[in-house]
């Protein structure tokens, strides 16, 4: 492994630059204020762009399914009010954590491993938007789940077909994200390809 965060110029994109040495890396993303999260280990940090300092957000309490700690998390979002949400893979849950909070909360999952409409099997990527309303590429499941605020249980927005290759199933979900719009995009791991839907609000 690498253990280390880069960056490409878009002008110039044949050699990249690192940002960010010696680093257990999954996840990433930028806020509006270029702080960069990064998802490693059991935690969050939070480091801005050009500095070494980093600040954990999120975790950094061991592996396990305390509201203070999380196992082996895999991507995180960042919401307009700097709340950190976080799939939190080995506890088949997605985690926000408020700004400067030292506990996070329970947003959907934490039910145990299952497919049920309130649960998880080892989320991936999450998305949420300016509703609220969350989006999660639920891996094991082979299908993306969404929650509206405050609900739960979520629906089936794609996938959910079982495992498999035809137009409207997925295999291991990995990312998603939507342009402006609307449209899903889906990261579908195993058949090699990404997927875009068209989905009803």
């Amino acid at each position: 492994m690498n253990s280390r965060v880069m960056r490409w110029s878009r002008r110039n994109g044949t050699s990249g630059e690192v940002i960010i040495k010696n680093i257990s890396c999954w996840g990433l993303t930028m806020d509006d204020q270029r702080f960069l999260y990064i998802v490693g280990d059991d935690k969050v940090t939070r480091c801005r762009m050009g500095e070494t300092n980093e600040t954990v957000v999120a975790g950094d309490n061991g592996y396990n399914d305390r509201l203070n700690q999380l196992n082996f998390p895999t991507y995180v979002f960042v919401d307009r009010e700097y709340s950190v949400y976080v799939s939190d893979k080995n506890n088949h849950r997605v985690m926000k954590w408020m700004k400067d909070a030292k506990e996070g909360i329970i947003v959907v999952g934490g039910r145990g491993e299952g497919n049920d409409l309130t649960q998880l099997s080892q989320p991936r990527g999450i998305f949420v938007d300016q509703m609220g309303t969350l989006y999660v590429a639920d891996y094991e499941n082979d299908r993306v789940m969404r929650w509206y605020k405050g609900e739960t249980q979520g629906d089936v927005i794609a996938g959910g077909k079982g495992i498999g290759e035809q137009a409207n199933q997925l295999s291991r979900p990995e990312g998603l994200s939507f342009d402006r719009h609307g449209n899903l995009y889906v990261a579908d791991c195993i058949n090699n390809r990404v997927q875009r839907f068209s989905i009803e609000k």
